[in-house]
């Protein structure tokens, strides 16, 4: 009886260590669980606020140039070496584009958009120097603020790609150099013949004109006529 009661008190208190130290394991598990932060959620990035794609700078800066064009601040010289500029990146995108199928790298992504900032600069400076487009008080100087107001508006619907753009101010650029060079040389003004063939010329650029807003070639911002 004696060694049966030893055996059993011996068990018994085996059992209590036992539920002592599993006690003790489970009150450490619950104080390290309510001591640490709930299960370590990361805190939201603040959201970056997206560059502007390369179609919404170059829409940007057909605007830019459109308004110049319209108000007199970009003379044709200007908006055709702007133009050809603009038309220059236009092509490298299209071919980067085709050689990634459709798509741009990240390299180049940053190569158009260091371009277009320099545009950009172009722009401003061409739209804040001393030239500026004089159409003067007469027929012919209405005339050429016409193909001008035309021109502007093609280039802001999207009708006028700045390629299409940049030889019709180059034509312009002409007609204007011809009508300088012949003020000076009769005192200011334009003999009969001289306006007679500005006239000309201006209903060559005219059709010029036409023709390149209502052909295929558009920008992608383009709006139908």
């Amino acid at each position: 009886m004696k060694i049966t009661f030893l055996k059993w008190g011996t068990v018994s208190l085996a059992l209590l260590v036992n539920a002592a130290s599993a006690t003790t394991v489970l009150a450490q598990d619950q104080s390290s669980s309510q001591s640490s932060p709930a299960a370590a959620t990361p805190a939201p990035e603040p959201e970056k606020k997206a560059d502007p794609s390369i179609a919404q700078r170059k829409e940007n800066q057909q605007d830019r140039i459109a308004n110049g064009v319209k108000s007199g601040q970009l003379t044709a010289g200007e908006t055709a070496n702007l133009e050809k500029k603009e038309a220059a990146i236009n092509k490298e995108t299209s071919t980067d584009r085709a050689a990634n199928g459709g798509k741009l790298t990240s390299a180049e992504k940053a190569q158009v958009n260091r371009q277009q900032n320099q545009m950009s600069k172009q722009i401003y400076a061409d739209k804040h120097n001393a030239n500026t487009a004089h159409y003067g008080n007469n027929k012919v100087g209405q005339r050429r603020e016409n193909q001008q107001d035309r021109i502007a508006q093609g280039i802001k619907s999207g009708q006028l790609t700045p390629g299409e753009t940049a030889k019709l101010e180059k034509q312009q650029q002409g007609i204007n150099k011809q009508v300088g060079s012949d003020r000076k040389a009769n005192g200011g003004t334009l003999t009969a013949s001289e306006k007679k063939q500005v006239n000309k010329e201006q209903n060559q650029a005219s059709r010029n004109i036409y023709k390149k807003k209502h052909n295929a070639a558009t920008q992608p911002n383009a709006k139908k006529p």
